[in-house]
């Protein structure tokens, strides 16, 4: 998938076209690890929010640079209704290596399957990520523009 996006309308229908996707894979026995990439201000956080926003989130999503996690949890009735039951977000920005992910208890939040995780800068802690991980990557492609590029 490549996508450029001009507005947050346009990530909010790549974000809605994204969890199709994901929902038309089988479950799995895990959780759902999707990595964000891109330098700062590339739409990473604001990916994270349309998709919070699809779900029925309402609470105000921010980036969790300072704190490492927020986790919310999913309103019944959402288009993932009894696949997932959180919303994971992860910032790693501060993170130098894998097993500093530890301190978020990252293998129990692996095991459950009911988890779909969203996971900035995971190249920080790329030793950590399970073999499965959806790749998401967003960058600048001119003024005002921003390219999404997926593996899924």
């Amino acid at each position: 998938m490549k996508k450029e996006v001009k507005n947050f309308e346009e990530l909010r229908a790549v974000a809605e076209g994204f969890l199709k996707i994901l929902m038309q894979k089988p479950p799995k026995d895990t959780a759902t690890v999707v990595g964000l990439s891109g330098d700062l201000g590339a739409g990473k956080t604001a990916f994270t929010k349309c998709i919070a926003s699809i779900l029925g989130i309402t609470e105000i999503v921010t980036s969790p640079t300072f704190i490492l996690e927020k986790i919310y949890i999913i309103p019944r009735g959402s288009i993932v209704d009894e696949r997932f039951t959180k919303l994971i977000h992860i910032d790693a920005y501060r993170l130098n290596e894998g097993k500093e992910m530890q301190a978020l208890d990252w293998d129990a939040l692996l095991l459950d399957e009911h988890n779909l995780i969203l996971l900035e800068w995971p190249e920080h802690v790329e030793s950590a990520l399970p073999k499965d991980t959806i790749k998401l990557s967003f960058e600048y492609a001119s003024e005002g523009v921003r390219r999404v590029t997926g593996d899924f």
